[in-house]
């Protein structure tokens, strides 16, 4: 079955496992829950909400948020062509001209990432009213199903609540005329608990793991993602998206249902950050949840395919040829620097000197191994392989965003994984939703904020030696070191004074954008610890000297917090959806 995507209502009825740029898709059928009677359709129709999370492609992704979460934080330039090139992402990137229509609207751009996660929810509805109609004695694995869809509904949900914030919630139970009729204006912790309410569900009815089905959730992936649905509403917001406290009991239920993960003792860190982004690691002992991809497996032309990224392989390289968007920023780049005598971060002064080629060398200025695995720098091995040094005349547009390339999203076309659909470029490496390294310092900051900071040390500390530990794939064709390796873990009283709340949170912030540079979370950390104002203007402020194409940039505090609801939906709904705040 192909997959059109409509407004969000028509959706409730359609579903697919195509890959293929939607914009250009003919359905050639749709099944309804009056063709799905008997256990076998209905268990097809749950696996098949699987590839609704993941229907996707660059124009209007629900997979990695690069766009929305790297682009729009200090990590990361858009890159491309010219800064007309995609413009959409330079209003994201800049918060500038940016308003409810996108400029286009429709189904590009967060418009339709709007329309694509509703999709994949009136996917998931459709399969838990089929589940319904069956019982366990029809269906053994019926109460399994169910706790699945509740997650992949709950993932959902999360996914329009961190880039819209007023969204309207509806389940299963409501019909086509009824969910025409649901506002988006529920208040903001309310809606939280609906979301939090899928992922309590899926904890009851899902089995601690499930054997031989990795990319199925289970209960512990369940419990990874409703700490994570706590996390995000414990920073309490007014109507004007002010951080106005901490509800100390969410942050507990944060290190409640972490712990269970870490001492269930099913998951653990990789022995190297690498294969967190390499083919061969898929469903890894770090990987709590993961979106399945796959090549030339018979479905449709090249596979199940991941291309929300595909915009982002090199246009200069030798093996690619389109497109170079998604450039890790100067100030990331600056953010690797260690201090040369504790091997911690320079948190205070990380982005007063520039680093250039020239710095980053053997005998360079110190930095942590992460750079190497996240960004590609003049000379050093790409992607793993010392024979494919990265060269500056990869860069599309060297006088504008060069300097730097994108690493972790990409794979070597030499890759089994690799294939080229038109101009563009899918793998079928897996994409992490959470990783065990997430809920580690998830707990931490749930600890830290809760006053105990102690108890967060050591788990900041266990990231901290695992980067430390992750050198051996990064060097060069010498055996040496692309960079000078300079990193240690936090000691009180060593190279640290004090390890008190402030300093602790101040660790585990820097560890959180060192950890999952350009993969997304830094532009939603920032909202949810409430300084993204803040933050991203002094950024501008020194990044606008550095690029004068970010001259227009400008946060606007209480507006740009989250994007605008689309107004074809709120045109389409004849005003029951309500604008957010500025727009």
């Amino acid at each position: 079955m192909k997959h059109i995507t409509k407004f969000i209502f028509a959706a409730v009825i359609l579903f697919s496992i195509g890959c293929k740029k939607y914009l250009d898709y003919k359905p050639q059928g749709a099944l309804s829950e009056s063709n799905l009677s008997s256990p076998e359709a209905v268990n097809g129709l749950a696996t098949a909400a699987y590839a609704g999370i993941a229907n996707d492609w660059w124009d209007a992704p629900i997979t990695s948020m690069w766009e929305y979460g790297s682009v729009r934080s200090d990590d990361a330039y858009k890159g491309g062509g010219d800064i007309g090139d995609q413009q959409q992402m330079d209003k994201y990137e800049q918060f500038y001209l940016l308003n409810s229509t996108n400029n286009g609207a429709g189904n590009f751009g967060f418009p339709g990432t709007w329309n694509r996660a509703y999709a994949a929810i009136g996917r998931i509805n459709v399969a838990l009213r089929a589940l319904n109609g069956l019982t366990d004695a029809q269906f053994p694995k019926r109460t399994t199903r169910i706790g699945e869809m509740h997650f992949l509904r709950g993932h959902m949900y999360f996914l329009l609540k961190v880039l819209f914030r007023n969204i309207p919630w509806f389940d299963e139970t409501l019909s086509n005329d009824e969910i025409l009729q649901v506002p988006n204006t529920m208040a903001n912790d309310a809606l939280w608990e609906k979301i939090a309410g899928d992922f309590q569900e899926a904890i009851k009815d899902l089995p601690l793991t499930q054997p031989g089905e990795p990319g199925r959730a289970n209960q512990l992936s369940a419990k990874a993602y409703l700490a994570k649905t706590r996390l995000y509403q414990a920073y309490t917001q007014d109507n004007n998206y002010n951080v106005t406290g901490i509800d100390a009991a969410k942050m507990q239920a944060v290190v409640t249902l972490t712990n269970d993960i870490i001492n269930s003792g099913k998951y653990a860190l990789n022995s190297d950050f690498a294969f967190n982004f390499l083919d061969g690691h898929d469903n890894s002992p770090e990987s709590v949840f993961a979106i399945q991809y796959s090549i030339n497996d018979g479905t449709v032309i090249g596979g199940r395919l991941s291309m929300s990224t595909s915009l982002n392989y090199f246009a200069g390289a030798p093996q690619y040829g389109c497109c170079a968007f998604h450039i890790p920023s100067q100030n990331l780049v600056n953010a690797f620097g260690t201090d040369a005598s504790t091997g911690l971060p320079k948190f205070n002064t990380f982005d007063d000197v520039v680093l250039t080629d020239a710095d980053l060398t053997t005998n360079g200025v110190t930095v942590d191994p992460r750079l190497d695995h996240t960004v590609g720098i003049q000379g050093h091995p790409f992607k793993y392989n010392a024979v494919i040094p990265y060269d500056h005349s990869w860069e599309r547009l060297a006088g504008v965003y060069g300097g730097f390339g994108t690493m972790k999203e990409l794979q070597l076309a030499s890759c089994a994984c690799f294939k080229k659909l038109g101009p563009f470029y899918g793998t079928s490496v897996n994409m992490d939703v959470i990783r065990y390294d997430d809920v580690l310092l998830m707990n931490a900051e749930a600890q830290i904020q809760l006053n105990n900071p102690d108890a967060a040390l050591p788990l900041i500390n266990q990231i901290r030696t695992r980067a430390a530990n992750s050198t051996s794939l990064v060097k060069k064709l010498d055996g040496s070191n692309p960079s000078n390796y300079k990193i240690d873990i936090y000691k009180p009283g060593v190279n640290i004074p004090v390890w008190d709340k402030a300093t602790a949170f101040k660790a585990l912030q820097w560890e959180r954008r060192l950890e999952f540079a350009m993969e997304s979370p830094r532009f939603f950390d920032l909202v949810r610890w409430g300084i993204a104002a803040e933050t991203l203007n002094a950024h501008f402020a020194r990044e606008k000297i550095r690029h004068p194409f970010l001259n227009n940039a400008q946060f606007t505090k209480n507006k740009h917090e989250y994007f605008p609801i689309p107004q074809d939906q709120i045109v389409f709904t004849n005003g029951i959806y309500k604008q957010n705040p500025g727009y």
